[in-house]
């Protein structure tokens, strides 16, 4: 397969693009079940288009014994963006966005039950200054006046927990790339749904106006579809290292956006909280050189 030109823009195109999704969430029509419905089946059909066009065909014998994990990670992707979106419509994008990005410390937390890996005296200081970030994002001020407020906070870090699974079970799936693997998690989200939408309110597109159902096409086709196959197509040929700086570009935008263009209020103590997430996270998941060096040996 030929090489992908600029992968480093086509990257941060892509993570530039889902910061954005915050706004185009807030103005659908439907619940966030239906959206997240939605969202999986125009992904992928465009990601079987996408795959049928560069020649690219699932290896099923090869994956076999990874399609149960795939299956499993693929209905925890659905309902992490069920809880995100809810999230999104509940309180501020920036406190939703940064209470999903929670989700590494997460890992960080399990890994050593899951893994048997030592949590480093880093890892520990990073778990500690980002949960604060968590408390001071919350808001203080508003614990006893804003409900809403609260529990959009509470589903993103919902959204994390279950993001964090996906993270993990990724890890024991194995030979299986990325844009594969992210197709046939989202015939899993598909698949469980369906019988999620139909439990809690049922099909409502139909009275959703020419407006809604445009605002429903760009978060399936363009924040998902194109975006992640720009994506992961990008993501295979860059070191590790670029990739977890580049990444934070996501929650940067979604930051900006909410607070320059749609004008939703954050405290001098809710930015605070935001940089110690960030920073921290972003400290936890860049390998110091020393160790890079005995991983490659």
């Amino acid at each position: 397969m030929k090489r992908t030109k600029n992968p480093e823009f086509m990257f941060i195109l892509s993570v530039f693009i889902f910061g954005t999704l915050g706004p185009f969430v807030r103005n659908s029509p439907v619940s966030s079940g239906e959206l997240a419905l939605y969202r999986a089946i125009l992904a992928v059909v465009l990601i079987g288009v996408y795959l049928a066009v560069t020649g690219q065909k699932i290896p099923f014998g090869e994956i076999r014994s990874s399609i149960p994990l795939l299956l499993i990670s693929g209905e925890a992707i659905g309902f992490n963006w069920v809880l995100l979106f809810e999230a999104y419509k509940l309180t501020t994008i920036t406190a939703a966005t940064l209470s999903y990005y929670f989700a590494p410390v997460i890992v960080t937390v399990l890994s050593p039950v899951l893994f048997r890996e030592k949590i480093t005296a880093r890892q520990w200081i990073c778990f500690i200054m980002s949960t604060l970030g968590i408390v001071l994002i919350t808001g203080f001020e508003r614990l006893s006046g804003d409900r809403n407020h609260i529990l959009g906070i509470a589903f993103g870090l919902g959204a994390a927990c279950f993001y964090a699974a996906v993270i993990l079970l990724n890890k024991y799936i194995r030979n299986v790339d990325g844009i594969h693997r992210t197709l046939l998690q989202f015939l899993a989200s598909i698949a469980v749904m369906i019988p999620y939408v139909a439990l809690t309110g049922g099909v409502t597109i139909g009275n959703a106006d020419a407006r809604g159902l445009i605002f429903i096409l760009i978060i399936g086709i363009f924040h998902t579809g194109i975006t992640y196959c720009m994506y992961f197509s990008s993501l295979k040929e860059l070191p590790g290292q670029k990739v977890a700086i580049l990444s934070y570009i996501d929650p940067l935008v979604a930051v900006m956006i909410s607070v320059c263009i749609l004008g939703e209020e954050l405290t001098p103590m809710q930015a605070l909280g935001g940089a110690l997430i960030l920073g921290f996270t972003l400290w936890n998941e860049i390998t110091p050189k020393k160790r890079e060096k005995e991983e490659k040996i």
